[in-house]
């Protein structure tokens, strides 16, 4: 197969993708016929079979790929060390940062549809875990691992202080959003306050003030 009809097939692949996460979003899995897809997609049944072999296994990927893509916009999997900026500071970045990334209608939506089918694909509920709330712990653990190393935080249990951190941060906004709706995300002043109080929050127990007082 020569690079542009490659180059073409994966546009297709991508069109059928991004036209099948606009209707799962909109209808849920049960809702969703490939007919719909094919129609939003502006192509034709047989080409979206050709590409997918099942409604399932579209499900499959569109789930995938957007939990894949939110991991890669918060930068999860690299490993470079922080600067030399106050711990506050760096925090407030990178609780922003996911507060920014997680907190969306699309994401929203893909939680409840993915918990709405986790009798149906568990799977999808492991893979939007391990791309989700895992890779927040794991990021902060090294976070707090390198701190802790450096003598500018007091945190013995990087892993538990992260998990603490990451649902202090996530917990009330996602819940309130996954239960009342899209309404209830937070606006920029919002996830600024509550990243603030998060920060204060966790610092206040692992902080520089917290070890003078052990």
């Amino acid at each position: 197969m020569s690079s542009n009809a490659t180059a073409r097939q994966q546009r297709t692949r991508q069109n059928i993708l991004t036209a099948a996460e606009r209707v799962f979003l909109k209808n849920g899995f049960l809702g969703t016929s490939m007919d719909q897809v094919a129609e939003t997609a502006g192509m034709s049944k047989q080409t979206v079979y050709a590409h997918f072999k099942s409604k399932e296994a579209l499900f499959r990927e569109v789930v995938i790929s957007m939990t894949g893509t939110a991991a890669h916009a918060l930068h999860e999997d690299t490993e470079a060390a922080p600067d030399g900026r106050p711990v506050e500071d760096v925090l407030m970045e990178a609780a922003i940062n996911q507060l920014n990334v997680v907190l969306t209608p699309r994401l929203m939506q893909l939680r409840r549809m993915v918990i709405g089918e986790i009798e149906r694909f568990p799977d999808l509920g492991v893979a939007l875990f391990d791309n989700g709330p895992r890779k927040s712990i794991e990021r902060f653990a090294r976070l707090f691992a390198h701190y802790n190393d450096a003598g500018r935080l007091d945190v013995p249990d990087p892993a538990n202080a992260a998990a603490y951190f990451n649902w202090i941060l996530m917990g009330a906004p996602t819940n309130a959003a996954m239960l009342l709706g899209n309404a209830a995300l937070p606006g920029t002043r919002q996830r600024r306050e509550h990243a603030q109080e998060s920060v204060r929050i966790f610092l206040s127990a692992y902080g520089p003030e917290a070890m003078r007082g052990s």
